[in-house]
C-alpha cells in the first residue's frame, strides 16, 4: 500500500471509531524539538491529517499531544522504555504492548523503520512503519522478538 492508501484506510476507520482529532502543528514541532529528529513522513501525515494517536494495533499508538492521554510520544521518549539506555537516540516509543515490551519507530529514518524493546534489549524489526501499520490493519501485527518468534 502507498502512504496515501494507508492514510485513506485509517481515515475511514477513524470516522467509525471516533478517534481523536489530528494533532496541531505546534504539538508536532514541540515533539520534534524534544526528540531532536523530524517525524517519519507517514507518521507525521497520519498524526496531522487523520488522528492524534489511536491508529495501529489494538488501542493504537501513543498520541503526540498531551491533551489526549497521560502518555504521549515525547514523554515516552524522555522517560524511555529502557532504563538501561539500550535504545539508540532517535528511536522513539510508539506502541506499548505491556509488560515493558514496546514497538518503537526510528525518527532518524524518513521511512520510520520499526524496532522492538524488551527485557533491556533493543533490536530492529526489519519492517518500515508503513509495513507495520498495514499488518496492524490486517490484524497480523504482534510483538517481534529478535529470534523471529512473535507474541501478542
Amino acid at each position: 500500500m502507498t502512504d496515501d492508501e494507508i492514510i485513506e484506510a485509517f481515515r475511514e476507520v477513524a470516522q467509525e471509531r471516533q478517534w481523536p482529532p489530528p494533532a496541531p502543528a505546534e504539538a508536532v514541532a514541540e515533539t520534534e524539538r524534544v526528540i531532536g529528529f523530524a517525524f517519519p513522513l507517514l507518521l507525521r501525515r497520519l498524526s496531522t491529517e487523520v488522528s492524534n494517536g489511536g491508529f495501529g494495533p489494538l488501542d493504537g499508538v501513543l498520541p503526540i499531544d498531551v491533551g489526549q492521554r497521560l502518555d504521549h510520544i515525547a514523554e515516552a521518549y524522555e522517560d524511555g522504555p529502557d532504563p538501561t539506555g539500550g535504545v539508540p537516540a532517535g528511536v522513539v516509543p510508539l506502541y506499548d504492548w505491556g509488560c515493558t515490551m514496546w514497538s518503537l519507530v526510528d525518527f532518524r529514518d524518513p521511512d520510520g523503520m520499526m524496532w522492538s524493546n524488551a527485557e533491556g534489549e533493543c533490536w530492529p524489526q526489519g519492517v518500515s512503519l508503513a509495513q507495520w501499520l498495514v499488518a496492524a490493519m490486517n490484524g497480523e501485527v504482534c510483538f517481534a522478538w529478535p529470534d523471529g518468534v512473535a507474541s501478542e
